[in-house]
């Protein structure tokens, strides 16, 4: 069974740590195999929202696409996702913004210069693969962290249950254990 430690933390919340928690289910009965973190370190990624998105000059495939990063401004970002369009708020790794297997630079992009890039679940360590930006919710507070919007600093708890602890198959028997 896997669930993530804040859901439990919403039943019952005790001044425990994630290992200590673990630990904790372990000896009471409930075997805990795996805690692991939600999503994979990155950071400097912030909810944008797409101000303008036109196509490159020099290129076909991508678009020329002014973004509001709130605090951090209005940026200009060279994206090929096909779904990048006006009103959508997607998150933006920003200059320096360290991503799994990759570090945001400014860069020319056929010509263009690009504060930054606009993300896709893929890019973000979230999915195995996407086919465009990851479009968040219209609420998404802009300028706000990803990793906080999303509660990504979250981590997953895996139990290995046995057949005679079926009172442990919801949530609640687990918050009650």
């Amino acid at each position: 069974m896997q669930f993530s430690e804040s859901w439990l933390r919403t039943l019952v919340n005790p001044s425990l740590d994630s290992e200590a928690l673990a630990h904790a289910l372990t000896m009471a009965g409930l075997e805990v195999e795996e805690l692991d973190p939600v999503a994979p370190a990155f950071e400097r990624v912030v909810v944008a929202r797409i101000v303008s998105a036109e196509k490159h000059p020099d290129a076909d495939r991508l678009r020329l696409c002014q973004v509001d990063a709130g605090e951090h401004g209005v940026l200009q970002i060279v994206c090929g996702a096909p779904n990048a369009a006006v009103g959508l708020l997607v998150p933006c790794a920003l200059v320096g913004a360290k991503l799994p297997g990759i570090e945001i630079k400014q860069a020319k992009v056929r010509g263009i210069e690009s504060f930054g890039m606009l993300c896709s679940a893929k890019e973000l360590g979230l999915a195995a693969d996407a086919d465009g930006l990851l479009v968040l919710p219209a609420d998404a507070p802009v300028g706000r962290s990803v990793r906080e919007y999303l509660d990504l600093d979250d981590r997953l708890i895996t139990l290995k249950l046995t057949p005679n602890r079926a009172d442990c198959l919801s949530l609640s028997g687990i918050a009650r254990e």
